[in-house]
């Protein structure tokens, strides 16, 4: 025993033209297609709501690939580049309190206090 299959119906939604049609393959889903004065803006699979169909005559911008996001990839040095230069520790501000940097005859800890 087959399936009844749907069948094909039309209707409007504001002003847009549905076709609603079996989808290829399925005996139950329909594939609504919109279209606006004769010409088909696309098709979907749900019944489409009137924002639906204004989304599709008139998409949103959307913004341009931005290829250096790609290309560009921090920390990691770029081909052929020449090595950075070496600072002495001396030189470095982010290093905390050495022994080797205090002046002679003071002590790390006041131990001249204890005694």
């Amino acid at each position: 025993m087959a399936l009844p299959a749907v069948e094909r119906r039309n209707f409007k939604i504001g002003k847009y033209d549905i076709v609603a049609q079996p989808a290829l393959g399925s005996a139950h889903m329909l594939r609504y297609t919109v279209m606006l004065n004769g010409k088909r803006l696309g098709a979907l699979l749900s019944v489409p709501t009137e924002s639906d169909c204004k989304f599709l005559e008139c998409p949103p911008a959307v913004p341009p690939v931005k290829i250096f996001q790609v290309t560009h990839r921090p920390g990691r040095p770029k081909k052929n580049a020449s090595a950075p230069a070496v600072q002495p520790l001396s030189e470095n501000p982010h290093r905390g309190l050495r022994h080797d940097d205090l002046p002679p005859g003071t002590l790390p800890i006041d131990i001249k206090r204890s005694e």
